[in-house]
């Protein structure tokens, strides 16, 4: 068995310092959320897409432009609606009179950050969008691929889908998404800091960028760099098989959740500054790895599988 290594080695203190400082401005901006907040830069280090799903006027919105103001990276925001197209996301091909050929105009979906708002309000067809810029992080339009940049983070949010206007979102396209996570109501001490303080635009719009590419690429290196001990995987795995054969599922999780769970852990240990992972790192991000992957039998609720397959399963 390898030997484990030390944080120093694979991550250097500038580059450590760079991190908690962006994780602390953004739980500056996102108030009283530091689980989602960790969750969320998860996700980023994790080379995956972030979900966020609650009830409008929660912070999803607000948390998505804390992460991209603090990214230091080229955003754009898509409002989904009811008449959104593909072509309105990933661009269009435009016959030039004078060059004599199509030239193609990029979409808002070539930025290194998307925020893809209120994501169930538009039709499948549309959702389905993303799925290649998601896994491929590439588009195929008229016959040409074109790359997107590097790193590409979709952070999405929707509603609840038994809001009024909502389409639910296939399990292809929810598979696409890392983690989904959900932020809740404030606690009354927080709700009031929000109330007597300042305007969440006006702040996001006064954030640093703290991060950037090369930085984030470095940090997703020293990701895969954590080190992942053969026990581990063997508990990642025995939670995988379990959620397939487990009473009240209907489909369990795939080998890509494996991997996403296991990536996942990965980049949690290093946000905590350990140079390798433990059960604790995969049990903190079961329920949002899983949950949106599991389908459950009849009014089966997907949280509750997730927290009883997690109870099942022992560590050796």
């Amino acid at each position: 068995m390898s030997a484990s290594p030390a944080p120093d080695a694979i991550l250097p203190e500038a580059l450590r310092a760079a991190l908690r400082d962006a994780q602390a401005q953004v739980n500056t901006l996102v108030l009283g959320k530091p689980q989602q907040v960790r969750h969320a830069f998860v996700a980023l280090l994790a080379d995956g897409h972030l979900l966020i799903e609650d009830l409008p006027g929660l912070g999803k919105t607000t948390l998505a432009h804390a992460m991209a103001a603090t990214l230091g990276l080229g955003f754009a925001r898509v409002q989904f609606t009811s008449d959104l197209l593909p072509a309105d996301i990933l661009g269009v091909s435009v016959y030039e009179a004078q060059a004599r050929r199509f030239e193609f105009h990029p979409g808002p979906v070539f930025n290194h950050v998307l925020l893809a708002d209120e994501i169930n309000r538009a039709p499948p067809r549309t959702q389905s969008a993303l799925l290649e810029a998601m896994a491929e992080h590439q588009v195929s339009i008229d016959g040409r691929t074109h790359a997107l940049p590097d790193p590409f983070l979709v952070i999405a949010t929707q509603n609840p889908v038994d809001l009024a206007g909502t389409y639910p979102l296939p399990d292809s396209q929810l598979d696409r998404f890392l983690l989904r996570l959900a932020l809740g109501y404030p606690d009354e001490t927080t709700e009031r800091a929000l109330l007597a303080g300042s305007d969440r635009r006006e702040l996001i719009a006064q954030a640093q960028p703290l991060l950037d590419a090369e930085r984030i690429l470095a940090l997703r290196k020293a990701v895969q760099a954590v080190h992942a001990s053969d026990p581990l995987v063997a508990y990642v795995q025995a939670l995988v098989g379990r959620s397939r054969r487990h009473p009240g599922v209907r489909v369990g999780l795939s080998p890509r959740a494996g991997l996403a769970l296991l990536r996942a852990a990965r980049a949690h240990a290093l946000l905590l500054g350990r140079g390798h992972a433990v059960p604790e790192d995969v049990q903190a991000l079961f329920a949002a790895v899983a949950e949106h992957r599991l389908v459950g039998e009849a009014d089966a609720s997907a949280s509750t599988l997730a927290r009883e397959i997690l109870h099942a399963v022992a560590i050796d």
